[in-house]
């Protein structure tokens, strides 16, 4: 492209949902220019080589959407640019690997330049020595012109930084400020200069020296625990956001880009893997128990597997609570869609939340 620009996917329409692809060696993997209402959504994707070298291009560059959800995906390798650069409004970036391995030259690996509300929680996210840029995550750099508030949740992340300097995070003081159980290996600043105004930390492990984490096999990208590690039993359980959003890992990320359940017990972890997962059920794209239909839906969705006596509560892509008409059929509700915008919801099930797209 005489502009640098060229994409494998060019968004100017409203919504778009992507699942199972691969982008490699384009100009930008995704690019989505501002379209609202609209809400992306990414799922068990490959984004790698992408970017012309300009630093204006990256493996995805997402514009002021309403929201982008960001799960179970693998970018790596974009040249120069950022793994990841989304301007949306809501950002919910939940258990990926970002990173520059060995021969990355990539910039931030998330870069949200705008602010707004962004949840980044089970992910792995790695910083190689060829990185473009020092930091791993930016918020709000570019100033925090997306609609308030501007909080930024980082909960069970793995964050490694092979550099001998930089900073895990960089933040206006306007900015909200959440971390809870992320574990930040290497080199550099917490968060760049000082912490925001609004900080609330805890059951995080900051190690400088990588090998004393007791990763598995850190120079090739395996950040399981192997026997003992400073980071096991360490977390405290997040709570919710103040919108109301759970604030729990409830999944890993599975290399390729699958999933597996991570193990919910007394004693937390930080950092993206549970040390008792290897008893969980793995699997790519489905839960086995739950099920969720039509999908999109036009007038209703029906929802199946749910415990009778199971608390129910239906939330927007912000986390504010939604009322909504159900009917209970046994272990299977109907959920009546006609009055609701388009855009993902989320159905909260005993505490738990399974994602619910209606469009």
């Amino acid at each position: 492209m005489p502009y640098q620009n060229g994409a494998g996917i060019r968004l100017e329409g409203h919504h778009l949902t992507v699942r199972h692809c691969s982008f490699h060696d384009n100009e930008n993997g995704i690019l989505a220019g501002t379209v609202n209402p609209s809400t992306i959504r990414i799922e068990h994707t490959e984004f790698d080589h992408n970017g012309f070298g300009d630093g204006q291009s990256h493996n995805l560059y997402i514009n002021n959407v309403d929201s982008l959800i960001f799960r179970f995906n693998y970018s790596h390798h974009a040249h120069v640019g950022h793994e990841l650069k989304s301007r949306a409004h809501v950002n919910v970036i939940e258990y990926n690997r970002f990173s520059n391995e060995a021969t990355g030259d990539a910039s931030r690996e998330i870069d949200l330049p705008n602010g707004g509300t962004a949840f980044l929680i089970g992910n792995v996210i790695q910083q190689g020595l060829l990185a473009e840029n020092s930091n791993l995550v930016g918020f709000g750099l570019e100033g925090l012109s997306n609609p308030t508030p501007h909080e930024l949740y980082a909960i069970n992340n793995t964050m490694v930084n092979e550099r001998s300097a930089g900073s895990f995070f960089s933040m206006p003081s306007a900015t909200a400020f959440k971390a809870y159980n992320n574990i930040l290996a290497g080199q550099g600043q917490f968060v760049a200069n000082s912490f925001p105004l609004q900080t609330d930390t805890a059951g995080n492990l900051k190690e400088p020296v990588i090998a004393l984490v007791g990763f598995v096999d850190p120079n090739n990208n395996d950040y399981h625990f192997a026997g003992d590690s400073p980071a096991q039993s360490i977390g405290i359980p997040g709570g919710t956001s103040n919108s109301g959003y759970s604030l729990v890992a409830w999944d890993e990320y599975l290399h390729p880009l699958g999933r597996t359940e991570r193990c919910q017990h007394a004693l937390l972890d930080a950092g993206a893997f549970e040390s008792c997962t290897t008893t969980s059920l793995e699997h790519a794209t489905s839960d086995p128990v739950i099920q969720v239909w039509p999908n999109p839906a036009q007038t209703a969705v029906y929802v199946s597997g749910i415990d009778r006596n199971a608390v129910i509560q239906m939330t927007d892509a912000s986390g504010r609570a939604i009322p909504a008409h159900w009917t209970r059929h046994s272990d299977r509700i109907e959920i009546r869609t006609t009055n609701l915008l388009a855009g993902p919801y989320f159905l909260q099930i005993n505490d738990r939340s399974m994602p619910l797209v209606i469009e």
